[in-house]
């Protein structure tokens, strides 16, 4: 079983029936790859932390899906709808408004964002989803999530090096996926056609199919400070698609 086309897990069944998971990046290993961005706390781009009235950057149709009780977003701005560049920005809530706590450089689909993401389109879904599973290749950093750790998340080594660590870690973005799961369960709850398996991981220096990559220091920060009792969601989308909807 495929996900989008750069096959951010895909599913294969042995003889014996078992079910093995080989994954493969959210970006295409044949192409070039540009060093990964340094790490960054101040990459502003215009967004205003000190709205009082929620997530800044972000319309009243999407804030509306901000669930009442979540105290963590992860926003991702994309600096425009066809761009692979976007911000990364960490917010908590503080009484009826938000406050900026870390952000980074960071990718999204190398084509972009939609509004109605298909697989195999390489572009990153807009919209609100929670955080509720984790996982990668490398040990436990000190989440509080449910944490897989397992070898099968390792991309081949075939592929192109700069790809071979972009699931070390990985946040599963829960678009069309059963929560609670493991991030590489297969399972496609609208089907396989609305595609699956949009993550947060590792960069490798360029855009992906649909996930949302960021350095090692990124992705640890925010797996040891992302709470489930907190109910976190990520809110992402290219800025003209994130204050218009």
């Amino acid at each position: 079983m495929r996900s989008d086309s750069a096959r951010c897990a895909a599913w294969v069944v042995t003889a014996a029936g078992t079910l093995l998971a080989a994954l493969a990046a959210c970006g295409s290993p044949g192409r070039g790859a540009s060093a990964p961005e340094p790490d960054g706390r101040a990459a502003r781009s215009g967004i205003d932390a000190s709205d009082p009235h929620g997530v800044p950057g972000v319309g009243p149709g999407l804030r509306r899906r901000i669930p009442a009780g979540s105290g963590q977003v992860v926003a991702v701005y994309g600096e425009d709808r066809n761009s692979a560049d976007s911000t990364v920005v960490l917010y908590t809530r503080r009484g009826e408004g938000w406050r900026r706590v870390r952000d980074w450089p960071a990718h999204n689909g190398r084509k972009g964002w939609t509004t109605d993401h298909r697989s195999g389109d390489r572009r990153s879904p807009v919209g609100v989803y929670t955080l509720t599973d984790a996982g990668g290749v490398l040990d436990d950093p000190g989440t509080e999530l449910p944490y897989t750790q397992d070898r099968s998340f390792a991309a081949p080594r075939w592929w192109a090096r700069p790809y071979w660590h972009d699931f070390d870690y990985v946040i599963a973005i829960d678009y069309n996926r059963v929560r609670g799961t493991p991030p590489n369960d297969p399972r496609r709850p609208e089907g396989d056609g609305k595609g699956g398996s949009i993550w947060l991981h590792m960069d490798h220096g360029s855009g992906t199919s649909g996930c949302v990559s960021m350095s090692r220091q990124a992705m640890e920060f925010l797996l040891r400070t992302l709470d489930p009792d907190r109910r976190p969601v990520v809110v992402m989308g290219d800025r003209a698609d994130l204050l218009s909807r």
